[in-house]
């Protein structure tokens, strides 16, 4: 994937980089650099993987050691999206000691849970390759991380579902529960207040609550199907006929995800994609310069 698809501007990054420095530097600052430091020596430190995986995180762990002294300087070998295999180095960074030390944690923590993240969406995009099913994530992000993990759902070739609650109208039972799980009376209180660049979206988890929803002039952009086997979704697709599109999404794994694909499904939405997914092993060689 090439990085410029993938820009994200420092301007998004700088935040939860500045808010991880404070959390790590505390009120008296990196004390085991500031005792063992003589003068200002120069580090300089490798970024290598650990395993093979995506990457995702560089332009993070490069502000993890610029916003602590303007004077370090962060090398990218690779880009950000790029399939890396253990042994790979992905980037150097070196300037004072004080600046690589006191960045190198929340640079590796960063940049090994955006990868992490990378990686496993491009396991689950290569196991329904050719099926032509897109796959997308939730907001079920970690608070304030929102936005990278989301840019790290789309490094590892993911595309990305709503990130706000103003992004479009969805309505879950949570929502039907307001006009008592009425689905044509809701859906036409949402078209009434959508405007006409905002789509609706339906959940259903019965293929009772898709027809009566086919039936409703008012009807949604796209469906749902929640927690349905490949065979209930074979049917919804059936009975959809390409009038919105068809969003699977409950009990999708790696084993799985193949034959929910297999369905007719336009997407598979994944929020454990980004709430537990394993983090990618990175580490930090650091040497003096």
């Amino acid at each position: 994937m090439a990085l410029e698809t993938l820009f994200l501007p420092d301007l998004l990054w700088e935040p939860v980089i500045s808010n991880a420095l404070r959390e790590d530097f505390g009120t008296g600052g990196d004390v085991t650099t500031q005792a063992l430091m003589q003068g200002q020596p120069t580090l300089r430190a490798s970024f290598v993987a650990r395993q093979d995986g995506r990457l995702a995180g560089l332009p993070g762990a490069r502000l993890a050691f610029t916003l602590l002294d303007g004077r370090t300087r962060f090398t990218p070998f690779r880009q950000e999206g790029d399939r890396i295999t253990r042994g790979d180095v992905l980037a150097e960074v070196e300037g004072p000691a004080s600046a690589v030390l006191g960045g190198e944690r929340v640079a590796l923590n960063l940049l090994s849970h955006l990868s992490g993240i990378a990686t496993t969406t491009g396991q689950i995009v290569d196991a329904v390759e050719g099926t032509g099913v897109s796959i997308c994530c939730t907001r079920k992000t970690l608070p304030g991380l929102r936005a990278l993990q989301k840019y790290a759902v789309r490094a590892g070739g993911g595309s990305n579902h709503r990130h706000r609650l103003d992004d479009a109208i969805m309505l879950k039972d949570n929502h039907l529960a307001l006009f008592g799980s009425n689905i044509p009376a809701a859906l036409a209180a949402a078209r009434q207040r959508a405007g006409h660049l905002m789509k609706i979206e339906l959940e259903v988890d019965s293929l009772a609550q898709l027809a009566e929803a086919l039936d409703c002039p008012d009807g949604p952009d796209a469906y749902l199907l929640d927690n349905m086997t490949p065979a209930m979704l074979r049917e919804a697709v059936n009975m959809i006929e390409g009038r919105a599109i068809a969003e699977a999404s409950g009990g999708i794994t790696p084993d799985t995800a193949r034959s929910i694909a297999e369905s007719g499904v336009d997407i598979l939405s994944l929020g454990w994609l980004t709430h537990s997914v394993k983090a990618l092993d990175i580490g930090l060689d650091i040497r003096t310069a």
